[in-house]
């Protein structure tokens, strides 16, 4: 029998491997006492039960929680650029210090996150993780709920499975957005959003087009990694268009810092000619010149709270899944009424 937490056991390799539980401790510790084949017989059983040393030396079960996992699938040095996921972590270890726990964090390619959470889980190594950019039909869900791994997704309900989530209100906030853009006097407007298989990328960008079209403007959407480069190739090739738009929106601040430097190489004032509206408001949208409007969201105020619903998972008290404070608008110097005709 396995644990009821899903995770296999030593005595789950033992019995798979036909050896008792010492000789299969002997023999993935390297020490004498067992042959080559009877060790190569237990190596196989542990693998195939997913099987990991307890590095922890802990569980749930009326302890003390260490460690927090997060696995995020992002260049190591794009993430050290990108003011959302510094905010997010620095939030994390805000309630993590307060209780001292740890973070576990490893940046993995797309597509690696399942293993990685799983082993994590199954060796002992975390307490519980935070799932971050959920895509649509997540292969997390259905691969992680079944082993027991305590989680906290970060997104909307509708991508997280049975797991508990905490997300912003993308949707309302994007409505915002065009509104205000609409109300200016914009006609032509445009969003470089990030890849189109995540999650939160579909909600905006089904709230984008939808609010376009009641309201009668051109719209359009282009998708991006989320890096500055993209984010500027994807604001030439829209300012390239016979009818470029005269607003853009961005998802990210990284890319709309980046499109103020685009704006100049077209010899285009900011905001007399092209409008620009960033989301998250990291600092860095109030260091350009001119400062740049965005969709506020205390990102810090995200991690600590998304973190605090993590712990009332792990230590089995009532988590609900709830919205976080949603993404307001802040103007500022780049968004203006369009240029005359």
């Amino acid at each position: 029998m396995k644990q009821q937490d899903g995770r296999a056991t030593i005595k789950d390799v033992a019995a798979r491997a036909g050896v008792s539980p010492s000789a299969v401790s002997m023999a993935l510790h390297g020490r004498p006492g067992v042959s080559a084949a009877t060790r190569e017989r237990i190596l196989r059983a542990a693998g195939d039960l997913g099987w990991q040393p307890n590095t922890a030396a802990q569980s749930l079960s009326g302890r003390h929680v260490h460690t927090v996992g997060l696995a995020i699938a992002r260049p190591a040095r794009m993430l050290g650029l990108e003011p959302f996921y510094m905010e997010f972590i620095s939030g994390i270890e805000s309630v993590l210090s307060g209780r001292s726990c740890s973070l576990l964090l490893r940046l993995v390619e797309a597509g690696q996150e399942t293993e990685v959470h799983r082993e994590w889980w199954q060796g002992g190594r975390v307490n519980g993780s935070i799932l971050v950019d959920l895509r649509v039909d997540d292969p997390r869900i259905p691969a992680l709920a079944p082993i027991g791994l305590p989680a906290v997704v970060v997104g909307h309900p509708s991508l997280a499975g049975p797991f508990t989530s905490v997300w912003t209100d993308d949707e309302s906030a994007v409505r915002d957005a065009v509104r205000y853009l609409a109300a200016l006097g914009h006609r032509r407007i445009a969003r470089v959003g990030g890849p189109p298989e995540l999650g939160h990328t579909l909600i905006r960008t089904e709230a984008f087009d939808r609010t376009a079209r009641e309201l009668g403007l051109a719209a359009r959407t282009t998708h991006t990694s989320f890096s500055a480069d993209d984010g500027a190739h994807a604001c030439r090739a829209l300012l390239l268009a016979p009818d470029r738009p005269t607003a853009i929106m961005f998802d990210n601040d990284i890319m709309a810092v980046a499109a103020l430097g685009v704006a100049a190489e077209f010899g285009l004032s900011v905001p007399g000619d092209l409008s620009l509206l960033a989301w998250d408001d990291s600092q860095l949208c109030q260091l350009t010149r001119p400062m740049l409007s965005a969709m506020q969201h205390d990102v810090f105020a995200f991690g600590a709270d998304v973190t605090r619903t993590l712990f009332d998972v792990m230590e089995g008290t009532a988590a609900e899944s709830h919205a976080a404070q949603s993404p307001t608008l802040m103007p500022r110097g780049t968004t203006a009424p369009p240029p005359y005709g």
